[in-house]
């Protein structure tokens, strides 16, 4: 258990509530879509997919978060805030940690194998997009926006993984992602301005400073209320919708509202704490207006 514990901590495990919540979401409109269009579903292959679905989720960003360590090791290291971590203070190897990395991508193509041949044939490609994201900070503070669409393709990877095709409603729940992690993602980073700028690393706060960069991060957002206002009305959703949409919004501003440019002291209950909740909330009332409508 002690050996387990070290991993997920070097993952950060909880943070998986990010993009989870909006993976169900994908799940739920290709299973809403297969209902309407069949009339009937298989359940046991339904809940296999599910399984499936959720497994390479955790296997995906287990990968790409012990593969950010690995590459950032020595930066780690010199960063107070970050000297702490598996690697820096020696708690895990760099032979295990690569070790983990190749382990959890292997198993997330096998898990895309067996949910169908389209899954399968891109996981390549969405595996390659979130273990880049880890070199892009050296050459690039367009950064966040790699980060966001990794953890974008979690819904519409969701929903092709029930009907095996492309539609435009998972697609803006993704475009939402995008600019939504993007955007938290900078508030997040605004911790770390002075050390990137020492590093030569890329990030939107160490370019344009602190109080710019969380205008372009309240930009994001207001994108990502574009998103999900658009994906609302796209599939004429009801007020359960609406509601999860005015709480998901509300919690947008909020963090917002608590970090300044001159106090970052809550940054961390902006970051995993609103945003965490911010999803499930999100996520729990979409699916109960799908629910509502259409099961």
């Amino acid at each position: 258990m002690a050996a387990v514990s070290k991993y997920l901590s070097l993952v950060k495990f909880s943070h998986t509530i990010f993009a989870m919540p909006f993976a169900l979401i994908g799940f739920a409109l290709g299973y809403r879509s297969l209902r309407l269009e069949s009339g009937t579903t298989d359940v046991y292959i339904l809940s296999l997919k599910l399984t499936m679905v959720v497994a390479c989720m955790v296997f995906a960003r287990s990968a790409a978060m012990a593969f950010n360590r690995y590459l950032d090791r020595a930066i780690d290291a010199r960063n107070p805030r970050t000297a702490a971590r598996e690697l820096p203070s020696g708690v895990l190897s760099t032979k295990q940690v690569l070790g983990f990395t190749i382990f959890n991508s292997i198993a997330f193509v096998l898990c895309a194998w067996f949910i169908n041949r389209l899954c399968f044939l891109l996981s390549p490609i969405a595996l390659f997009i979130i273990l880049f994201y880890s070199y892009t900070k050296r050459f690039t503070a367009l950064c966040h926006l790699v980060l966001g669409l990794g953890l974008s393709l979690a819904p519409i990877g969701a929903y092709l993984a029930v009907r095996g095709e492309f539609d435009w409603l998972p697609l803006l729940f993704s475009f939402s992602v995008l600019s939504w992690v993007s955007g938290f993602d900078i508030i997040y980073a605004l911790q770390d301005e002075e050390f990137d700028k020492k590093e030569s690393l890329h990030s939107i706060p160490a370019m344009i400073g602190k109080k710019r960069a969380l205008r372009v991060s309240e930009l994001l957002h207001v994108i990502t209320f574009g998103c999900i206002l658009a994906a609302g009305l796209y599939s004429q959703a009801g007020s359960i919708y609406w509601s999860g949409m005015a709480a998901f919004s509300a919690m947008l501003l909020y963090q917002h509202i608590i970090v300044k440019p001159e106090d970052l002291s809550r940054v961390n209950l902006a970051f995993m704490t609103t945003n965490g909740i911010a999803s499930v909330v999100f996520a729990f009332f979409t699916i109960l207006d799908l629910s509502w409508h259409q099961f």
